[in-house]
């Protein structure tokens, strides 16, 4: 733990420069998962972050001071860590976190001190719905709706027996619900893992006896690196493999070949051809020397919103009303296109299928194959009764 407070100090010392005023200062902390099986994800989420800071300099013309969490994927970790940076740093903005579970347990200490919390990754059901709340934003998705886009894929190419399987926490809950939302087929097997798990030989047996139209699956970091090699050594390569969050930037580096040519759902694909876009993928490649995936662009987006919405107040960080106001605006180019808040304050926006790629300089990556859903508002919205 010490480690991580010398690492978050350093960060950011790196980005604040000589100190200033409190009132001339604006101050974030970043809770991600940067330890264990599923950092990779978090690193991305914080690296995106970070380098739009860098390319912003200070983030709404306001001398910046970044603190970066490793919330070790403990939620009671992780709720007492969202506590200390509200209560002991006094932050202005929290942003992160990669696994849902992590956001239900900061959640409520985040919001209810007066933060603004924005989720760069997690948007649970519950949160776009009965339980929305003016100081949360959302600059990714709702769970359910990257799996709904497979859903419409596996019902477009006449799927009638599918397997699906997630882990057993509520965004594989809601990954699950959202294919089935889409998708009218029978389902061949409907099986939750633990959170976590890597030797999948019990379930890919249950494949290869059900030998369903397609596999549909919800497996992030580690545990769909793992599932993806097994799956090609179980001689399973005949059985479309459908998913999201699985197949993608942080997981195609161990995978590689084996991956190549499976489809996924997404809000964006490093190859999508808008200026905002390559100035963020060739800063990130260039910065970090790997590919970006969603969990970066949309942490840069999560940058990119406060910095737009601060400017917009001319920094005055007291005046709440206006500052949810701006935020609301969203105004700012996206690398992912345009888009716009809810009333949820989750995005409606496009969803794409997306695929697979070994690029031409070795690397790997996802590509854009079609537009599924244009200007897609979640199916929680109308629970919520902010306007």
């Amino acid at each position: 733990m010490k480690r991580t407070l010398l690492a978050s100090l350093m960060a950011a010392t790196c980005l604040t420069g000589a100190a200033s005023a409190a009132e001339d200062k604006i101050k974030i902390g970043l809770i991600y998962t940067l330890s264990g099986p599923a950092a990779a994800l978090g690193e991305q989420g914080r690296d995106g972050f970070l380098l739009a800071a860098d390319q912003i300099g200070k983030i709404g013309g306001l001398e910046t001071e970044i603190i970066v969490i490793d919330d070790e994927r403990k939620p009671d970790l992780a709720a007492s860590k969202a506590r200390e940076l509200v209560e002991r740093d006094e932050v202005d903005f929290v942003v992160g976190p990669i696994f849902s579970n992590i956001l239900i347990a900061i959640h409520k200490p985040v919001t209810e001190s007066g933060a603004i919390l924005i989720s760069s990754n997690a948007g649970t059901s519950n949160f776009a719905g009965k339980d929305c709340h003016p100081n949360f934003f959302v600059t990714s998705y709702q769970n359910d709706q990257n799996h709904e886009v497979m859903g419409a894929y596996a019902e477009k190419q006449g799927y009638q027996n599918v397997f699906l399987m997630a882990p057993n926490y509520q965004a594989g809950i809601d990954s699950l619900n959202g294919f089935k939302r889409s998708y009218s087929g029978g389902v061949a097997g409907e099986v939750y893992t633990e959170l976590g798990q890597l030797d999948f030989s019990s379930e890919l047996s249950q494949i290869a006896a059900f030998q369903p139209d397609a596999l549909f699956t919800f497996m992030p970091g580690g545990m769909g690196v793992n599932l993806v090699k097994q799956y090609n050594q179980a001689g399973l390569g005949s059985i479309p493999f459908l998913s999201a969050f699985t197949v993608d930037e942080t997981t195609l580096p161990a995978t590689q070949d084996a991956a190549v040519g499976f489809l996924g759902g997404a809000t964006w694909a490093p190859d999508m051809d808008n200026e905002a876009n390559k100035t963020f993928v060739s800063g990130y490649e260039e910065k970090y020397g790997h590919v970006p995936g969603t969990y970066a662009m949309q942490a840069y987006d999560a940058a990119q919103l406060i910095d737009s919405a601060v400017r917009k107040v001319e920094g005055n960080l007291e005046d709440k009303d206006a500052l949810r106001a701006a935020l609301k605006e969203a105004d700012f180019a996206s690398p992912r296109g345009d888009f716009t808040f809810g009333n949820n304050n989750y995005p409606i926006q496009d969803f794409y299928l997306v695929k697979a790629v070994k690029r031409e300089d070795g690397k790997y990556a996802t590509s854009m194959v079609e537009r599924i859903f244009d200007d897609y508002q979640d199916n929680y919205a109308a629970e919520c009764d902010m306007k």
